[in-house]
């Protein structure tokens, strides 16, 4: 069965765009994929413009063909916006075969381990840099019932954190942990922030709470830096929601230097590449806990993976305490009860999605290309209320 068309949407949020893109079969069969990647949105789109002969008119059964056609015909060193793309189009075909074969994606590539995905919060500390005002957010995602929360405490620290917000970002983690204590994970996010001296410093400083993870405490192309974090801290070290290719996390098994891997499926590929990705992490007792900045389509999507998985952790979750508009883009959106998510029903991702919701909340443009706020947090110490406060107004 034959791509025949496709079309885009675009989903706008105060710091961040979602992209679907339709494609269209021969019998009128249709499927969604969703991508957010920072500042770069009008880039996506053209490139799905310039590429539409690498999948317009082709099988959709044909995933490991088209992730040829996307990484190998064009002979250049596919990136971020090469693999978003292709997530794009690798998404929708999913769709398209679990429709098809009236299955759930899962049962297509290995079938389920499990009956839920736990599931942690991010997005949840929109507020004032306050130990007071991180414990009663943090408060309100223990209500929820999460299993863990994720955050970053640093402001606009980069590389290295003065004096004053060290001690600043210390006193927030405590704070978080002083509500949520042992029995639910804190992961600390560090965005690849530091150089190698301070992220230590960091974790020495917090090993006595017990955090779940330290994530991304170096630049992520940097190994040697994170070698260097490892050998000096008991925490677990987790990363990869910046690398793009099966090859990129290649060389971090070996070295024995990451203990959680983080693969972002709308930026990886898509579902079969990450799959691959997950399975190699298994072979070296690494577990998988999925990056997910995404709307219904990526959390869905990446719980069809979770539900395989034999070495998977926990899934992230934003959209109940940031932009919780984006849930209402698609039906049934899964929703994390007691901690986790239910797998989801129906063939392909099982979600029926709402177009005239999302043309009603086209992202934002300027002169006619779209604008993509991002977060700014090398610049500005409060990027983590993601205008929400101006959004919410």
């Amino acid at each position: 069965m034959k791509i025949k068309n496709c079309e885009t949407y675009v989903l706008g949020t105060p710091w961040r765009n979602l992209t679907y893109l339709f494609i269209e079969l021969e019998d009128g069969t249709r499927g969604v994929g969703e991508a957010r990647v920072l500042g770069k949105t009008h880039t996506v789109l053209e490139f799905l413009k310039d590429t539409r002969h690498h999948f317009i008119g082709y099988s959709v059964y044909d995933i490991e063909d088209l992730y040829s056609r996307f990484t190998l015909h064009d002979f250049g060193v596919p990136g971020e916006v090469v693999m978003t793309g292709l997530a794009l189009v690798e998404m929708a075909c999913w769709d398209c075969i679990g429709k098809l074969t009236n299955q759930p994606v899962y049962n297509l590539i290995g079938g389920k381990t499990i009956e839920r995905v736990p599931a942690y919060a991010n997005g949840w500390y929109t507020v004032e840099r306050s130990p007071e005002e991180y414990a009663r957010a943090a408060q309100k995602v223990i209500d929820r019932g999460y299993i863990g929360l994720k955050f970053d405490p640093f402001g606009n620290g980069n590389l290295e954190l003065t004096r004053d917000e060290f001690f600043k970002s210390i006193e927030l983690i405590e704070a978080v942990h002083s509500v949520v204590g042992d029995r639910v994970q804190i992961f600390v996010e560090m965005h690849g922030r530091f150089a190698p001296h301070q992220a230590i410093e960091i974790a020495k400083a917090i090993e006595h709470l017990r955090p779940g993870w330290i994530e991304e405490p170096t630049r992520p192309e940097d190994l040697g830096a994170l070698t260097k974090v490892a050998q000096h801290t008991s925490i677990p070290i987790a990363t990869g929601e910046r690398l793009y290719k099966a090859a990129e996390f290649r060389d971090l098994f070996p070295m024995r230097v990451v203990d959680i891997i983080q693969p972002d499926l709308n930026q990886c590929g898509g579902l079969l590449e990450t799959k691959k990705i997950a399975s190699t992490a298994e072979t070296y007792n690494v577990m998988v806990a999925p990056h997910n900045v995404g709307g219904i389509i990526t959390t869905v999507a990446t719980l069809h993976l979770m539900a395989t998985l034999r070495n998977g952790k926990v899934l992230e979750h934003f959209n109940d305490f940031a932009d919780e508009h984006v849930k209402r883009a698609g039906t049934p959106y899964p929703e994390v009860v007691d901690g986790h998510f239910e797998l989801p029903g129906g063939p392909g991702w099982g979600v029926e999605m709402d177009i005239d919701f999302l043309r009603r909340h086209d992202g934002e443009k300027i002169n006619g290309i779209y604008a993509d706020p991002g977060l700014n947090m090398f610049v500005n110490a409060d990027w983590a209320k993601r205008e929400q406060d101006q959004y919410n107004a």
